[in-house]
């Protein structure tokens, strides 16, 4: 069982990194991520979008579960979220959830996710969905082990 966040972009700014620490310190296994920073590509536009997800598909596994973060994706409620999270970790599947660069991913990529998931239609800056994501981990754990965290 292992859970993977993959982001394209430069190391987490200082706000955002304290921000992670704070949910990484609170998070147990299985829901503790594993950080992977791919760097931006050197292009623009749709050959940077091509560049990117060229090499985010290179680093995926038919067997993992793919969670890819797009404003276009399916909304999903905290527990539902949590679900989703339960079933692949129980089943032993890597989790790799993808936070792709600032042109996006190609239709390749997304056709390859389990989960295009939409943390709302707004959109947001890559660092803050770092944010995000890392407390809706720690919030899917909470639900899980029935934590006071998540109030319904």
């Amino acid at each position: 069982m292992s859970l993977h966040i993959l982001v394209v972009g430069k190391k987490h700014e200082n706000w955002v990194a304290e921000g992670i620490l704070r949910y990484q310190k609170r998070l147990k296994a299985p829901f503790i991520p594993e950080w992977v920073l791919m760097a931006h590509s050197s292009f623009d536009g749709l050959t940077a979008r091509e560049d990117e997800s060229r090499r985010i598909l290179s680093r995926l596994n038919a067997y993992d579960y793919i969670i890819l973060m797009d404003e276009r994706g399916k909304t999903l409620h905290s527990p539902t979220f949590a679900d989703v999270l339960k079933e692949q970790l129980d089943h032993s599947r890597k989790v790799l959830i993808i936070i792709g660069g600032a042109y996006g991913v190609t239709q390749a990529l997304r056709e390859k996710a389990d989960l295009v998931w939409s943390l709302s239609p707004l959109v947001f800056p890559h660092q803050l969905v770092r944010l995000i994501v890392i407390e809706q981990l720690y919030r899917a754990q909470q639900i899980t082990l029935g934590g006071p965290y998540h109030h319904t």
